[in-house]
């Protein structure tokens, strides 16, 4: 009955719900969930997988290829979050096979002015910087190894201006130097601040990052803050984990047979999650904490406790008395 219920329903309440409901939760008194003015934010991708029928397959697919493939299918979700307080505000999701980049394309229409969006190298691309940078928000990106960003001013706290240049326009430039055609001017193209820094990990070895960002003025927000900033990116892969391990529990893959049910399931798993961290960052706010200090699974266990009975009345008569 219940599985009928749902099939009735369907994902699109749950969906409509979520994007009314999940709004960034942090108050301007919240700790460490604010540089400056901006909201620190961030994008990230993971994978979740579903039961193995044949809907499932061919809908969503799986990896490995034919030769060595996945146990089962598997959605590909990519979403935003606020990195203080690790709530989930907007999501999409696709088959494993579609890119993040293709996902990220869409969730741009999430972004807002006063936000400071952060994301890992696997994201870059420049169409999807200039869409991003377009929509008012600031962003504060690595990038991969392989674009070149000349120094055009070097900065007093050591990051230094350049520029991103249209990939077009590069490959131009090369097949006419490669043709010994006169030398060309450098182009202009998308003003950016770089901020390089070495990170040592546990086995003594260097990594070098290199992060590109629209806030151009070191004063509003310096190299070694916005290194800072990019750090608490990792605040939302917490957020991924506490949707893909402790919610669920130990089962490892969701339960809906069919493509519509599982996009169901993934909402009601979202919404979860959001109305667990909302009241997490209420809870630290009432006790000027900030919410990392907070533990996930106990407040998850304390709800639990709450809502073990079922309701007090029955909708149906409910219904009729009225």
């Amino acid at each position: 009955a219940i599985s009928q219920a749902r099939r009735r329903l369907g994902p699109e309440p749950l969906k409509l719900l979520f994007e009314r409901v999940a709004l960034p939760c942090a108050q301007r008194g919240t700790q460490g969930a604010w540089l400056g003015r901006w909201r620190l934010m961030a994008i990230d991708g993971f994978v979740l997988d579903v039961p193995d029928t044949p809907v499932n397959d061919a809908e969503f697919g799986r990896s490995g290829g034919t030769r060595n493939p996945a146990p089962f299918p598997q959605v590909k979700i990519v979403g935003l979050g606020e990195c203080g307080t690790h709530a989930i505000v907007a999501a999409r999701m696709a088959p494993w096979r579609t890119d993040e980049g293709t996902l990220a394309r869409d969730l741009v229409a999430d972004f807002e002015p006063g936000m400071l969006v952060t994301a890992d190298r696997g994201f870059y691309a420049y169409r999807l910087w200039e869409e991003a940078a377009a929509t008012g928000a600031d962003l504060l990106w690595r990038m991969p190894d392989g674009p070149h960003l000349p120094v055009v001013r070097p900065l007093k706290d050591g990051s230094y201006e350049s520029f991103l240049l249209d990939p077009k326009v590069r490959g131009r430039r090369a097949t006419q130097r490669h043709r010994g055609s006169a030398r060309i001017e450098e182009p202009s193209g998308i003003p950016v601040r770089v901020v390089e820094y070495e990170v040592t990990n546990r086995d003594g070895k260097g990594e070098i990052f290199c992060l590109i960002t629209t806030i151009m003025d070191p004063d509003e927000a310096s190299s070694a803050e916005l290194a800072a900033a990019y750090a608490e990116r990792w605040e939302f892969e917490s957020s991924l984990d506490e949707i893909k391990t402790h919610q669920r529990g130990r089962g490892g893959v969701l339960r809906s047979k069919s493509p519509d049910m599982i996009e169901q399931e993934i909402w009601a798993l979202l919404l979860t999650h959001y109305a667990v961290r909302h009241l997490m960052c209420e809870a630290a706010d009432q006790a000027e904490v900030d919410p990392d200090r907070l533990s996930f699974i106990r407040s998850l266990r304390v709800i639990r406790r709450q809502i073990t009975d079922q309701a007090g009345f029955s909708p149906s008569s409910s219904r009729e008395s009225s």
